[in-house]
């Protein structure tokens, strides 16, 4: 397997840039996830390090050999297309075999190594089948399957592979993928947009936006401590809540008054903002109710989950949405107060995007 090191990487397409001098590097046999929106640059990454797109500035190395203007034919990577990409002339099992048919190796054994990976994604039944009358979760099995046969490939590249499948297999296979990961410890990088697959399969994220990457970190990390709004907003369902307030931070204070509203403790900020744009951020699930005190707020409505429910509430700053057990009351129009966990809560500076630093954010770097 491998390491991949990017430096600088920054693909351009005329005038449109896609990837703005992306730098990280993705450890031997790690399963990383680059997650993002739509036109975020994702995929061009992906293929700038399968050699499908050759960057326009930077640098790429693949176990420390520099393959920046190599072809994807010069670097040994798996490749699952959003798209399937099959040969329309072969039956399944020709289509997942065909690359171990370029490596020379006998057709028995790739007859064997087709039906081990043809069980693992459940289409066996498929095998002799040709491919033009597929369903499109199958194709998508199909080619899924021609990308992890190559046990020997340096890398493995996956391109939303699951984006074609009903929410139930898509769920079964990211549990599968999972595994097949921890037993071949193969280095695959996925792209995906789906924040739940990211934060099932990933040993690190990648977070895009406009061509930028905003952080990079274990699930649990850029869960609790996100650097920017855009990845407290992408990260979570339901996403980070942010209440708006105007005024000055100093670096070293423990407690912040939101517009006149009841003081709240924060973590101790390493950093301030002076007459700014501020937003105090915090989870659904870190904040209760309470009949008194606390930022004050009228219920909206409830969102009933099972054990828990979802309830929106108005306030001053913003509405804000709290995740509590399903059998504390609430009605529609009650005034209530919000208590939270202080030392979760997380400081924006909302003109710059950017989180301010504080005790919460000790051992977490910059991208």
């Amino acid at each position: 397997m491998a390491e991949i090191k990017l430096e600088k990487i920054q693909k351009s397409f005329g005038d449109f840039t896609a990837v703005r001098s992306s730098s990280f590097t993705i450890n031997d046999g790690e399963f990383f996830v680059l997650l993002g929106p739509s036109g975020c640059g994702k995929t061009t990454t992906l293929r700038m390090i399968a050699g499908l797109e050759l960057p326009t500035s930077g640098t790429m190395l693949l176990d420390g050999e520099d393959v920046t203007f190599k072809r994807a034919s010069q670097r040994d990577i798996g490749f699952v297309f959003q798209m399937f990409a099959l040969y329309p002339h072969m039956k399944v099992w020709e289509n997942i075999g065909f690359p171990l048919k370029c490596e020379g190796l006998a057709k028995a054994e790739i007859r064997q190594r087709v039906e081990e990976v043809a069980k693992l994604l459940r289409i066996e039944h498929l095998l002799d089948l040709g491919v033009g009358g597929l369903a499109g979760g199958d194709s998508q099995r199909v080619a899924l399957g021609r990308a992890i046969v190559r046990r020997t490939a340096k890398a493995f590249m996956m391109d939303e592979p699951l984006g074609a499948l009903d929410t139930e297999f898509r769920h079964l296979m990211c549990t599968e993928l999972r595994g097949l990961h921890d037993r071949i410890k193969a280095t695959t990088v996925y792209v995906t947009h789906d924040q739940v697959e990211a934060m099932a399969m990933a040993d690190r994220i990648a977070v895009m936006n406009h061509g930028v990457v905003d952080q990079i970190g274990t699930p649990q990390e850029i869960y609790d401590r996100p650097l920017t709004v855009h990845v407290a907003a992408f990260i979570g369902s339901p996403a980070m809540n942010f209440l708006r307030f105007k005024g000055t931070v100093e670096a070293g204070q423990t407690s912040v008054r939101m517009n006149g509203s009841a003081e709240v403790a924060v973590p101790k900020l390493h950093e301030g903002v002076r007459d700014g744009e501020l937003s105090l951020g915090v989870r659904s699930e870190h904040i209760t109710l309470t009949s008194e005190g606390g930022v004050r707020g009228e219920v909206y409505g409830a969102e009933y989950m099972g054990t828990t429910q979802i309830v929106t509430i108005n306030t001053h700053h913003g509405q804000v949405k709290a995740r509590i057990p399903s059998d504390v009351k609430v009605t529609t129009g009650e005034s209530v107060g919000l208590n939270f966990q202080n030392e979760r809560l997380v400081m924006f500076d909302m003109t710059s995007g950017k989180a301010l630093r504080s005790d919460l954010y000790e051992g977490v770097k910059h991208v």
